[in-house]
């Protein structure tokens, strides 16, 4: 399995974990340079899934609707600044 297919089935916490394993390995500063340059394109890939992920779940996100006296009449989603 390559890194990237590797990557993609990864949960979004399993990923943040990973991503936080690699900034801590560049940060630490002990790896060669042919390592921190595979180390930030692992990143790099983490970081995109990550986002991917977010993405993902921000859009399944709704938010609940309701009227004057608070009572829920349905919902629409969260990013919708529509009041």
């Amino acid at each position: 399995m390559n890194t990237q297919t590797e990557i993609t089935t990864l949960s979004f916490e399993d990923a943040l974990k990973a991503l936080e394993d690699v900034v801590r390995r560049l940060e630490s500063g002990e790896a060669p340079l042919d390592e921190s340059i595979e180390l930030y394109a692992r990143g790099d890939a983490l970081r995109a899934h990550c986002q991917a992920r977010l993405n993902a779940a921000q859009a399944r996100i709704e938010a609940i609707v309701t009227d004057r006296d608070g009572a829920p009449t349905g919902t629409r989603p969260f990013d919708d600044v529509t009041p």
